[in-house]
Order: C-alpha cells, then sequence, then structure tokens
C-alpha cells in the first residue's frame, strides 16, 4: 500500500487535483481510499458526485466514540473509500486536531489492514501548512509519498519551496519523501519551463504538467471529475497520464529548498517577476 500526501498553497487545485488523479489510478483498477485532511470537508465531493459526507469529527460528536468504519466512509467513484476528517466548530479548538482524530480512529477501525486491500491512500491536506495536526501525515509516517501541487505563480512556488523544507525536517527522522511537483497550469508565461527548472533545483521532478482547461470546472459544476464527466475529453487523458506517472513513479528523494534570493533569480530569469 502506498501512502500519499498532496500539499500545496491554498487555492492551487489540490483537492481538484487530487480527486481527478484518484479517479485514474480507480479506472486503472487501483483500490484507493481518500482521507480529506481540511476543515471545509471538500476533498472526497467530485468523487461522490456532490454527495454530502459527514466528516469524523462530526460523527463523534453525534454518536459518540462507537462508530463503525461505515459510519466515517464512503463509497465513491469506482469503489473508491473516501473519509472527511473535518474541524473544530468555527473559532473554536485547532482544525488540526481532526486530522489526529481521523486518522487514529481509521486505524483503530481497521482501515488500513491487509484484508482492505488497498493499494493506495491519499491525504489531501489543508494548504500550505506543515506544522501542527496538518504536518501530521509527514510527521508520523503516515504518509511517506510527497506530491506538491504548484503553478508558475510567485506564492505557489514560494509555498513549495516552505513545504520542502519541511519535508527535509521530517525525512531526517522517517521515510517520508518527495515524489514530484505537479504543475496545475495557470497559463503563466514560460511556465512549463520554469517549473522544470525548479523541481531540478530542489533535485525533483515535475512528474506532469496538467494544463489549464475549462472542461475543469464544468466537471466540477457538475459535481464529478472530469474522468467521470467527460471520459473522453482531452482533460481527462491529462489526468489518467497523471495517475500513470504516480503509479510508474520510484523516483522520491529528501528535496533541496531553495534560499529565497535563488527562488527570486528563478522567477526573475523566466520573466515572472519583471
Amino acid at each position: 500500500m502506498r501512502k500519499i500526501a498532496i500539499y500545496g498553497k491554498g487555492g492551487i487545485g489540490k483537492s481538484t487535483t487530487t480527486q481527478n488523479t484518484v479517479a485514474g489510478l480507480a479506472e486503472m483498477g487501483k483500490k484507493v481510499m481518500v482521507v480529506g485532511c481540511d476543515p471545509k470537508a471538500d476533498s472526497t465531493r467530485l468523487l461522490l458526485g456532490g454527495l454530502h459526507q459527514g466528516t469524523v469529527l462530526d460523527t463523534l460528536r453525534d454518536e459518540g466514540e462507537d462508530v463503525s468504519l461505515e459510519d466515517i466512509s464512503k463509497i465513491g467513484f469506482k469503489n473508491t473509500t473516501c473519509v472527511e476528517s473535518g474541524g473544530p466548530e468555527p473559532g473554536v479548538g485547532c482544525a488540526g486536531r481532526g486530522i489526529i482524530t481521523s486518522i487514529n480512529l481509521l486505524e483503530q477501525l481497521g482501515a488500513y489492514a491487509d484484508s482492505q486491500k488497498l493499494d493506495y491512500v491519499f491525504y489531501d491536506v489543508l494548504g500550505d501548512v506543515v506544522c501542527g495536526g496538518f504536518a501530521m501525515p509527514i510527521r508520523e509516517g503516515k504518509a511517506e509519498e510527497i506530491y506538491i501541487v504548484v503553478s508558475g505563480e510567485m506564492m505557489a512556488m514560494y509555498a513549495a519551496n516552505n513545504i520542502c523544507k519541511g519535508i527535509v525536517k521530517f525525512a531526517e527522522a522517517g521515510a517520508v519523501r518527495l515524489g514530484g511537483i505537479i504543475c496545475n497550469s495557470r497559463k503563466v508565461d514560460n511556465e512549463r519551463a520554469m517549473i522544470e527548472a525548479f523541481a531540478k533545483k530542489l533535485g525533483t521532478q515535475m512528474i506532469h504538467f496538467v494544463p489549464r482547461d475549462n472542461m475543469v470546472q464544468k466537471a466540477e459544476i457538475n459535481r464529478k471529475t472530469v474522468i467521470d464527466y467527460d471520459p473522453t475529453h482531452t482533460q481527462a487523458d491529462e489526468y489518467r497520464a497523471l495517475a500513470k506517472k504516480i503509479d510508474a513513479n520510484r523516483m522520491y528523494v529528501v528535496p533541496q529548498p531553495m534560499h529565497t534570493d535563488e527562488l527570486e533569480k528563478l522567477l526573475i530569469e523566466y520573466g515572472i517577476a519583471n
């Protein structure tokens, strides 16, 4: 079972990219569980056709601790298992606590047991936070393979670089490694070349360049992944390609984060900061 966490700047399209990639893996016949680690609980809605997913924390509040795996999970597209950690009521408590509670409960209920026959577990983690509860998937070895969603926008690259600093810290004590950079294009000038250069500087790979296409938004409005909504569309093939690359990937590294000055020079070199 491969344990993967997806990180990236808030608003970069991380949850959309994760769900579409999972759809590609599921279409390949892989058994996948997705654990949403965002208090908004929107990490599985496309796989569930928009069905409201009761969160782990809500279920525990409403029903107490005597719950089953079926109480906190739902089956989505192509037999994917979908779980949403959820969070505290607004303004109360630490949102990262939901992740810790959820993962511990999933372990207790046997969600990761061999009997589940999982090929993959994906953790879709809030924004670019790599501290506290949000770092749990990599801090405690729950996820050993990290992919960072980025674009050619300056702040997205800053965030990715900071996430790499977090990976380095936790790699010292565990097996966590960076599997690659996923470019979710924003049609920035020289974007593909810049992200390839950025990945090389980090000592990793740009595992796939996902072009920007309005079909993604159209599928989201219809509460589906692109593969589910329009399986013949070229954008569906992009997510299939990304899924296949992740499935075949064996390049796992401890990244080499860039100094801020070096990152800014890269941005200037490719004309973004001019």
